[in-house]
């Protein structure tokens, strides 16, 4: 099969259009045809390199993964040749406590596609049948393949950790990104007012086709001032944010009492520094966010399915030009998914 591997890790040039094996399943794994792999910056960051992470080389990166059915193992029932699929992008060992109460992501064990094992930027790859998911709603490849990590990131960040309320203030920060585009959505689903934070008028104007309320942009307002004086000084009740070092004191001073911070990333750098005097004394919560259960993508899918929330996508790359599809990402001109298409 051909398949877009690095040797090593380094800049784009390390990323090659080339001839693989095609895997071998298990008889509890189904083997995939990739139609289209989303792209996420977990990609840039594994390609350039993760200390914690030892990657098997040579390695095919991708998490969001959709196709058809090209083959099964022996004891698969969930799936036959020809259907059309989505994956489930977090791997665990579907056996342990956590993943018995369907916190996947708290397994020990647990990875994801295009971590420590092969990924969609491939022709075929394979997966456990667990993660094997009919599309919904007649989705196309490269929607389906748009929704599974930042719909279940949003979700996961919204409810199973801020614990959203309907009609809260929302401040999403990184409003053209993936989570950022579906964060929106999830939060407008429940009533919520939505504040978002880009760079351009361009990505706000799209934010708000979406549904968001009001846009900051941070390239020439102030988060925090905005805020104030969007809300009348009382501050956002939730925020949703990746980007980490560049955005975090505004966001945490935006706050209001009882607010609750919830990040997934740090795209500017994880070091950050907080007033706990700030954080007692206004009662806030700093939250940690990772990916999600299952049964969280499961309830995010019916929703995809009658349309009530939709994929957003820039753009679709063939497969061949992985590089360029990267690059436009790591340049931040992009809204929604960037896609490949093998």
């Amino acid at each position: 099969m051909k398949a877009v591997r690095f040797h090593e890790h380094g800049s784009l040039d390390v990323l090659k259009y080339e001839d693989a094996p095609e895997p071998e399943i298990q008889p509890n794994e189904v083997l995939v045809k990739v139609k289209a792999c989303a792209l996420n910056h977990l990609d840039l960051w594994l390609r350039a390199g993760v200390r914690a992470w030892k990657l098997p080389m040579p390695h095919i990166v991708g998490s969001d993964i959709s196709g058809e059915v090209a083959k099964v193992g022996a004891l698969v029932s969930n799936a036959k040749v020809s259907d059309r699929v989505l994956l489930a992008p977090g791997i665990g060992c579907g056996e342990c406590e956590t993943c018995w109460k369907g916190l996947d992501s708290a397994c020990r064990s647990y990875t994801l596609f295009g971590v420590m094992v092969d990924g969609g930027y491939a022709e075929y790859v394979k997966s456990p049948a667990r993660n094997v998911i009919p599309i919904p709603g007649g989705l196309n490849f490269e929607e389906a393949a748009a929704v599974p990590l930042v719909f279940l990131t949003a979700w996961h960040m919204l409810f199973g950790r801020a614990k959203l309320q309907p009609g809260e203030d929302v401040l999403v920060v990184g409003a053209g990104s993936g989570v950022g585009s579906a964060a929106i959505q999830v939060a407008k689903l429940v009533g919520c007012r939505v504040i978002s934070v880009a760079g351009t008028d361009e990505k706000l104007a799209k934010a708000q086709a979406l549904g968001a309320d009001e846009g900051i942009n941070h390239t020439s307002q102030s988060i925090a001032e905005e805020v104030s004086r969007l809300t009348g000084k009382r501050g956002v009740d939730v925020i949703v944010e990746h980007v980490g070092q560049a955005v975090w004191d505004d966001c945490f001073n935006s706050l209001a009492t009882y607010g609750r911070l919830v990040t997934c990333g740090a795209t500017t750098g994880p070091e950050v520094k907080l007033s706990v005097q700030a954080l007692f004394g206004r009662q806030r919560s700093v939250l940690g966010s990772f990916m999600g259960g299952k049964g969280e993508l499961m309830d995010v899918l019916k929703l995809i399915g009658q349309r009530k929330l939709n994929p957003v996508i820039d753009s679709v790359f063939p497969l061949a030009e992985a590089a360029e599809a990267q690059k436009k990402m790591e340049s931040r001109d992009f809204f929604g998914k960037i896609l490949l298409r093998p």
